[in-house]
């Protein structure tokens, strides 16, 4: 059905509009699991690490959000690559998108060996630099110093998955990153704790903490990696290698590549940036809010990142609506993904506002960590509906290969009302305060971003082109 619909697509051939809702629905669904299988990682790690105590917890979540900007930056490499197979399949030019791809590889893997590089050094500062306890400190050194080294793996995970999803593949993706979360509950379990006997059987652990919380995550991410890659290239219908075709090497493309990825990469930058300062907002506020905070975090991704599937579903389906030539279609299946991703978090925001104590029981057992968790989880559940918007109406755009003006509405939304009043609050309610500004700006960014959907100009972008 799925793949019977993007041919549909492709071929210019009309669609109802229970056919673009199901188009949507069935490529979301599995993106949806991948996105969800990513949170649960983070899930086993803050809840293994959690068994620990506080201290454990805050050092990972002292430098959460520079894994993310780090994450972010390997994800905007891969944008300016995957838009462009997609808009080519979509035209039905399935070698000049195969070539795109080789090209796509190298630009990503490049450039997440110089972030591995820039990571491993700034892991021994970056403690220091948030401001954190000498109790933490050392830990936190640790865990980003490993994840910084994995990160050309990161980056393989993403480009593979990526260019998969761009051919509308969303199925193995999906498949592959709940594998992952498997084999991240077996490495954690070998690194993170002590020895331990069952059945007189002696098991064997190796007791790193934190730092087999991070080696744990890698090992996981690293097999995935390499199979998703394998598959890609072996067995993908559209993208796979074909004998005897050659790569020729494209300024045009690389150059289209960049201008599509660069304001992604700076909205990624300062996302990162205003998350880092959102940490450093918090780190004076002591062990016990640092760890809910990170704890919160982990859980109310559990309701946002079916968004992030969506999203990346409506990127792929928007790509190859453009350039198939459907710019009308191309609008109709933009408010579809955005209110079907609005409907879903409006629901999971629901879901979050009575769960609470449970998911955050989850993660802690330390009682003034879950109180506090709990109380700041409830005041985010009412900007899930706009959060969706903001999420989805991205992925819209950038499947459109519109990224330079939502980069610069997210920069604005980001540092000029979240943290201005982060700071502001803090010191008066605080924890709770960082989390009434980040529900504020939330809501303000999903305003703007469906202002700007209503609009025409995001998608009357020519599709994009490279000269040779």
């Amino acid at each position: 059905m799925k793949k019977d619909l993007l041919c549909k697509l492709r071929d210019g051939e009309p669609l109802s509009g229970y056919e673009q809702i199901m188009l949507i629905v069935r490529l979301s669904m599995p993106a949806i699991m991948a996105q969800l299988s990513s949170i649960i990682m983070q899930y086993i790690d803050a809840s293994m690490v959690g068994r620990l105590g506080a201290s454990g917890a805050a050092s990972i979540g002292l430098v959460t959000s520079c894994t993310w900007m780090f994450g972010g930056l390997c994800s905007a490499a891969v944008t300016g690559f995957t838009v462009q197979v997609a808009q080519k399949i979509g035209a039905t030019e399935f070698a000049l998108a195969r070539n795109i791809m080789k090209l796509g590889f190298l630009f990503a893997l490049g450039f997440s060996f110089l972030l591995a590089v820039t990571g491993s050094v700034m892991s021994f500062y970056l403690p220091g630099i948030l401001g954190a306890d000498i109790s933490i400190a050392e830990n936190a050194t640790k865990y980003f110093l490993v994840y910084s080294l994995s990160l050309p793996f990161y980056q393989l995970n993403q480009i593979s998955s990526g260019m998969l999803q761009a051919s509308g593949n969303m199925k193995v993706p999906g498949f592959l990153h709940i594998l992952m979360c498997l084999l991240d509950v077996v490495f954690n379990f070998i690194f993170i704790f002590e020895p331990v006997t069952l059945w007189g059987i002696t098991l064997p652990c190796m007791g790193l903490g934190v730092t087999g919380a991070a080696l744990g995550t890698a090992a996981a991410r690293i097999v995935v990696a390499v199979i998703m890659t394998i598959y890609l290239f072996a067995c993908s219908d559209i993208l796979s290698l074909r004998r005897g075709e050659k790569f020729r090497p494209s300024f045009g493309y690389l150059k289209t590549g960049l201008r599509i990825a660069l304001p992604v990469g700076f909205e990624e930058l300062v996302s990162g940036g205003a998350y880092v300062v959102s940490s450093a907002i918090v780190a004076p506020l002591g062990t016990i809010a640092i760890a809910a905070n990170s704890f919160a975090l982990t859980a109310e991704s559990l309701c946002y990142m079916p968004g992030y599937g969506i999203s990346a579903a409506s990127t792929a389906i928007i790509g190859q609506s453009i350039g198939a030539g459907r710019r009308e279609l191309t609008r109709k299946l933009g408010w579809v993904a955005v209110l079907f991703g609005m409907l879903i978090m409006t629901l999971s925001g629901v879901l979050m506002y009575i769960f609470a104590p449970f998911m955050m029981s989850l993660l802690t057992t330390d009682a003034e960590v879950l109180s506090l968790g709990v109380k700041v989880l409830r005041i985010e559940a009412f900007a899930e509906p706009l959060f969706a918007a903001a999420i989805v109406a991205l992925g819209v755009f950038r499947g459109a290969g519109d990224t330079l003006v939502p980069s610069l509405m997210s920069f604005i939304s980001m540092w000029a009302v979240r943290l201005p009043l982060a700071a502001f609050l803090a010191s008066r309610i605080g924890l709770t305060g960082v989390w009434i500004a980040m529900c504020t700006e939330l809501c303000f960014r999903g305003i703007i971003f469906i202002i700007r959907l209503s609009g025409s100009k995001w998608h009357r972008k020519e599709k994009v082109k490279a000269a040779d």
